[in-house]
């Protein structure tokens, strides 16, 4: 029998990715959907036949405590505000549903550990990084082990994030009440895709310079980093939204060569850059990744075994990484362990 679940959230991500990755995904089935208005939730569900809608302002025995109650909803999916969804997560776990929250896990680390002792033996709380799930990053993980030692890496995210843009123009976003800004709610997935070409090896130290380039993106929305891991490796990382670039680059560069993974595709290096043989392996299907993502986590639900790649543990070390960044460039550069 298909796991009942609801949708927490009818907002852009909602409704173009999570709302797909469950009606393809047989495992689930979707039983209702809350946002925080009725009008939010009504254009999520729109075309959609037999589903609850519930909202703050549906009227009575329609409210998030209610849609909990449900004994046929076993889990939630999760994509709310970085400020609010904590207090959903918590709500969700303590009504004893499982659950799939959008990353960044909390808008800080204190916050995500104080939530990870939330989570009861008998249901799950997985926190959502869809580059965990790109067959780019994962068959990238793989040559990197057949290339001997790391030697190095460099890391590039150029983004450019223009006034008008759907999700620039969420009021959130648009203002926000959280640390870093765009580089938090994009750079966890860089810290990630990172932290996944590195495993085992983890990220220890940084060194970093923060900027605003653009009005419009407070608080900082660019920054350059070195950094240093537990077996000595280091490494240059640069991410911006205010940036006239575009694109991104996760190279990890090894004693017999090198490995490049671009989104879509992956360049794999034998010996010295432009000298010796490269051959590159396209990635047309991989999508966003959320869709594996959401069949993982039924998979586990379904199974009792929760996937290790959406185990908020991974999530909080992506924001560890994230926020030790941000800390230095806030102190010109004070190098910041990442604890």
């Amino acid at each position: 029998m298909a796991i009942g679940v609801a949708i927490i959230g009818g907002g852009i991500f909602a409704k173009e990715q999570h709302l797909p990755a469950v009606q393809d995904c047989p495992q689930l089935s979707l039983k209702a959907i809350y946002s925080r208005s009725l009008k939010s939730a009504q254009s999520l569900s729109e075309g959609l036949q037999g589903l609850e809608l519930y909202s703050e302002d549906a009227g009575p025995g329609k409210g998030y405590a209610d849609l909990l109650r449900r004994a046929d909803i076993l889990g939630v999916i999760i994509a709310l505000p970085i400020v609010v969804q904590p207090d959903f997560i918590r709500t969700a776990l303590r009504a004893g549903k499982h659950v799939l929250s959008e990353k960044p896990v909390a808008a800080t680390v204190a916050y995500a550990e104080a939530l990870v002792s939330e989570a009861k033996d008998s249901v799950t709380w997985s926190v959502a990084e869809n580059f965990r799930f790109l067959d780019s990053f994962i068959y990238g993980q793989e040559e990197v082990k057949n290339l001997g030692k790391i030697l190095g890496f460099r890391v590039k995210r150029f983004s450019p994030v223009k006034q008008g843009w759907k999700f620039f123009e969420t009021p959130w976003r648009k203002t926000p009440e959280y640390q870093g800004g765009f580089l938090l709610d994009g750079g966890v997935h860089v810290t990630a895709g990172l932290r996944m070409l590195l495993a085992p090896d983890l990220v220890t130290s940084t060194h970093a310079f923060t900027t605003q380039l653009r009005e419009h993106l407070p608080p900082v929305d660019t920054v350059d980093a070195i950094l240093k891991t537990k077996a000595g490796v280091q490494g240059a990382l640069s991410i911006s939204f205010g940036t006239t670039l575009n694109g991104s680059e996760y190279t990890i560069i090894c004693e017999t060569g090198s490995v490049s993974v671009y989104r879509g595709s992956v360049t794999v290096r034998s010996g010295i850059e432009g000298e010796d043989a490269e051959n590159t392996k396209e990635f047309p299907d991989e999508g966003s990744g959320v869709r594996q993502e959401v069949k993982a986590w039924a998979e586990g639900i379904a199974t009792g075994t929760q996937n290790s790649k959406l185990d908020p543990a991974e999530a909080i070390m992506d924001l560890k990484v994230l926020e030790a960044m941000l800390r230095s460039g806030e102190e010109n550069g004070t190098i910041k362990e990442v604890i």
